[in-house]
């Protein structure tokens, strides 16, 4: 799937700050290579439904083998294994005798410890990365789990691997052992613990996403290739709020086009994020945050929702506005299906303007069926010239004003709001009162 850094920021897939991000909610990798890998999963959507039914299987298994999954594998372990290959020791024998190793260990003691410390690390992560092999190994519904695992397999049938797999604890080594593990690790098998290491980087982000899938009880959408784009969700919610409101949504070929309406902070914004996050989610192999959802392969999103300025290059917010809508068009006129998610079009200019301009620009995007758009507007006037097409969906977040108190009840209505509470709102908050007044500020 295609999606561009504007789009990532947006949906506020990978930022960390205030912990605010798709990331810091789904990260339960244990170690901090297992953090890397789950970041660059997260950035690259999968383009076809096998890659993406994998990857729900696999966090599957991972869920089913949670209480037994092993936990010998560390930031200590990983830290000490790659400094290991950084330091400067003495020469260590190949296959020293008893007198060999006796006399490395009374000449150069520092050196012996720091290798006896650093074996100790390299047991733990063989031992660890066989016992997670040994809990998987018969799981054959998951492909990209049992390719890892042919992977590791190859990488841990090695002699010297072998006993270690074979001990209980690294103090069971004899300090013979001790030094011929070393040489073995630090000479024989570099390349190869860069690999494991990789390995288990990736193991530890699918067992991350399997805990997230797991502890945010999401459940795992159907997703299918099919000539037209479709989503059906039901109690679908954004899964970064901490008392959400859930929506059903049903866009298809019929409808393949939401005209969404109402009053700043009902909740617009909100509901244009949950279905980008969803399908986002989806096409990572990840569950989404809703009772259940079915939808299309998308071959991309693109969005629309927090356009900035350009102070050091003279842009307005009207012009780069305008250009991301450019660039959108540009790319969803080549006939595949894409999820276009635009929040207030138009903003950086006057109302008739807007008007003038957003109905030019939708006129023009419900004549492309190839791909699912939601497009919310504050901009009600326009709605009524829209209805002759057929494949556009009305729809509102409703407010109400009772006892002087704006409620919002956050729930996706059909038709078209006219609501209009900025000046309510200046109001309610005593700004008018503070600017009649005669005296000054």
């Amino acid at each position: 799937m295609e999606i561009d850094i504007t789009t990532l920021n947006d949906l506020n897939i990978l930022g960390k700050e205030d912990n605010y991000s798709l990331f810091e909610k789904i990260n339960f990798a244990r170690t901090s290579n297992g953090e890397i890998q789950l970041q660059q999963n997260l950035s690259k959507p999968f383009n076809n439904v096998a890659d993406i039914t994998g990857i729900q299987e696999t966090l599957k298994v991972i869920i089913s083998t949670a209480d037994q999954w092993p936990l010998q594998i560390s930031n200590g372990t990983i830290l000490m294994v790659e400094k290991f290959y950084d330091i400067n020791i003495d020469t260590i024998p190949e296959n020293p005798s008893a007198y060999q190793t006796y006399l490395y260990k009374l000449l150069h003691s520092p050196d012996f410890s720091l290798i006896k410390y650093s074996v100790s690390h390299f047991f733990d992560l063989i031992k660890g990365l066989d016992n997670i092999y040994k809990l998987l190994v018969d799981q054959y519904n998951a492909l990209p789990l049992q390719q890892l695992l042919l992977e590791l397999s190859d990488l841990l049938n090695k002699n010297d691997c072998k006993i270690i797999c074979n001990k209980n604890s690294s103090k069971e080594f004899s300090n013979k052992e001790i030094l011929k593990a070393g040489y073995f690790f630090l000479y024989r098998y570099k390349h190869q613990t860069k690999k494991l290491l990789q390995l288990h980087a990736q193991l530890d982000a699918w067992y991350g996403m399997a805990m997230a899938v797991q502890h945010h009880q999401l459940i795992f959408p159907e997703i299918q290739k099919s000539d037209q784009p479709f989503i059906y969700a039901e109690d679908l919610y954004h899964l970064l709020l901490e008392k959400p409101i859930s929506y059903d949504i049903k866009l298809d070929k019929e409808k393949n086009f939401m005209f969404l309406t109402g009053a700043n902070m009902a909740g617009k914004s909100t509901f244009i994020k949950s279905t980008g996050t969803a399908v986002y989610l989806a096409h990572l192999g990840m569950g989404v945050p809703a009772k259940n959802m079915k939808l299309s392969l998308f071959d991309g999103i693109l969005s629309n929702i927090n356009i900035m300025d350009n102070l050091s290059k003279g842009e307005s917010y009207f012009y780069n506005e305008v250009q991301r809508i450019k660039s959108t068009i540009t790319k969803i006129n080549d006939g595949r299906q894409w999820l276009i998610l635009i929040d207030e079009l138009f903003k950086g200019t006057n109302v008739e303007d807007a008007m003038k301009c957003s109905s030019i620009v939708i006129e023009g995007l419900v004549k492309i069926p190839e791909s699912i758009f939601i497009l919310s507007t504050h901009l009600y006037e326009i709605g009524e010239a829209l209805k002759r097409h057929s494949n556009i969906s009305f729809n509102y977040f409703e407010t109400q004003m009772i006892n002087d108190e704006f409620k919002f009840s956050y729930q996706l209505k059909g038709g078209i709001s006219n609501d209009r509470l900025g000046y309510l709102i200046l109001k309610k908050e005593g700004v008018v009162a503070m600017l009649e007044k005669k005296s000054p500020l």
